[in-house]
């Protein structure tokens, strides 16, 4: 459901998009005060949060909805939200969570037990009449939920079929966040297009490939956004992203490509970045061609010069990965040696599986959440590999239509693709991306098709241990036997970074890599 503007709201949106809109002048156009304007990657694929996957969405979505708990800022613990406490039962089985009273949807509708007992039942259970919730749901969250029932009206009581030691965090997610139920059973499959939430904005239009619009929410529980609205506009090349930035025409700019940092080092901007969660690296099809053999796909790690990607195309903005988790995730990051740039070696591994010239077909994105100057990084990704004996050819996709190739799996598509996961729980990536059980088919995220014992036994231990130091020791262990399997090759865990303008006060990135923008302001 839309909501009608005011009349000084309406006026500053069409001047904000008339200033978008006028980069043929010099760069002097400004949008309004009170109207924040915002440089996305991609279009949404949709504003439904138990549909989507992508970061790029995500940052839309959190400032629509709320969740039962929320990330406090600055960190990944959790804190209340729209559940003021909770308490967890002895054996990490039960979760009750007290509501908060006087809280409605956007619609109007009341938000309740009831409305989070829907919201779950919608995502879990495949027979009921909202489910469809996209091919690639993040309900995988939640598939420890045996059942959700409303004890009250503000009482609700979640049961698991065992200890799960992300659940608090996962519920953070956007996957966790709150959708009006009365909205989806008025838009049915339309409601990723007319969204409805609790959150400090409410939506007020989309218009696609121009931009998303969001209207402050005055009776939001947490107290009225600083600004009036805020666009979204979907900006997928960077340079033309960066050359908006430069004109005025856009207040924050996400995804700064780093050959272009530089560019606003001085009066008029300022550049904001922040460490967190996240792993750049390169899928492989393990099911069929080349990268079959552990070999193979141990030579693509040698080949590769990451230390030359990160110091060359990305500027610094970046540190080299050595596996699948993290450093932000100091408790259960092993610290294990990144594969050295050694392209004799590779050639060597190449001879011993009997593999020079292997034909590889490499999924390249023109931009996408987290992909770091995916482009640029493909093709000297490309020539490293070339160097070495492989024979590497390279199909470039919008991001969505990138994503659309990519997670129903590389079988029968590609050899190779480009891939970035901004995780809360070091749980999060490799379950879903890692495991057996993950395959596309069902669906989850491992468009590859690795597939270890081993690595499946250690996820299934770490997520219901409620010891810390014990899923630190068997993160630890599968971060060793996957580097060794190569089912990736590792490249690079990201500094995130946005710039803006000196009239936006109190912006900040998160660790999440969520953009919050309730208290953003703008002169």
């Amino acid at each position: 459901m839309s909501f009608p503007l005011s009349r000084r709201a309406a006026g500053l949106l069409s001047a904000a998009f008339l200033a978008t809109s006028a980069l043929t002048a010099p760069a002097l156009a400004q949008t309004p005060p009170s109207v924040l304007v915002v440089g996305q990657i991609a279009e949404p694929q949709a504003l439904d949060p138990h549909a989507v996957t992508a970061v790029n969405d995500f940052r839309i979505l959190m400032n629509l909805y709320d969740g039962l708990v929320r990330y406090a800022p600055g960190t990944l613990e959790v804190e209340p939200a729209l559940a003021e406490a909770w308490e967890i039962s002895e054996d990490g089985t039960v979760y009750t969570f007290t509501l908060r009273e006087g809280v409605t949807f956007h619609d109007g509708a009341a938000f309740d037990a009831e409305a989070v007992v829907w919201n779950f039942e919608r995502m879990l259970d495949e027979d009921h009449p909202y489910h469809f919730t996209g091919p690639f749901p993040l309900s995988f969250f939640f598939s420890v939920i045996e059942g959700v029932e409303a004890v009250d009206t503000h009482t609700v009581r979640f049961t698991l079929s065992e200890p799960f030691a992300p659940f608090l965090s996962n519920l953070a997610y956007p996957t966790g966040l709150i959708v009006s139920p009365a909205a989806v059973q008025e838009h049915g499959q339309e409601f990723g297009r007319n969204p409805s939430g609790t959150g400090a904005f409410r939506f007020q239009e989309w218009r696609s490939n121009e931009r998303v619009t969001l209207v402050r929410n005055p009776e939001h529980w947490d107290g009225m956004a600083a600004s009036e609205a805020v666009i979204f506009r979907p900006i997928t090349d960077a340079n033309t992203r960066t050359a908006e930035m430069l004109s005025g025409g856009i207040d924050i700019m996400v995804e700064v490509p780093p050959v272009a940092l530089s560019r606003f080092d001085g009066p008029g901007f300022e550049i904001v970045e922040q460490a967190g969660p996240h792993v750049w690296f390169l899928i492989l099809n393990t099911r069929e061609g080349p990268f079959t053999d552990v070999r193979v796909r141990q030579a693509a790690n040698y080949a590769i010069n990451k230390s030359a990607l990160v110091d060359d195309v990305l500027e610094g903005t970046a540190t080299v990965a050595s596996g699948p988790t993290p450093p932000a995730f100091a408790w259960a990051y092993a610290g294990l040696d990144p594969y050295p740039f050694d392209p004799d070696r590779a050639r060597e591994l190449l001879a011993e599986a009997d593999a020079e010239g292997a034909e590889i077909t490499f999924y390249v994105t023109e931009g996408g959440s987290g992909m770091l100057d995916p482009v640029p990084m493909g093709t000297a990704i490309q020539a490293d590999l070339a160097a070495v004996g492989f024979d590497v050819t390279i199909e470039t996709y919008e991001w969505n239509t990138f994503l659309g190739r990519v997670n129903p799996g590389l079988e029968g598509r590609a050899d190779m693709a480009q891939m970035a996961w901004m995780t809360n729980d070091p749980d999060t990536l490799p379950f879903l991306a890692l495991r057996t059980d993950a395959f596309p088919e069902a669906g989850g995220f491992n468009s590859g098709y690795y597939s270890n014992p081993e690595v499946d036994a250690l996820l299934e231990a770490a997520r219901v241990s409620t010891d810390q130091d014990e899923r630190a020791r068997l993160y630890k262990e599968m971060q060793e036997i996957v580097q060794q399997d190569a089912p990736w090759v590792f490249v690079a865990n990201w500094v995130q970074n946005a710039v803006t303008t000196d009239r936006v006060a109190n912006f900040a990135l998160e660790p999440s890599f969520f953009l919050l923008l309730k208290d953003v302001e703008k002169n």
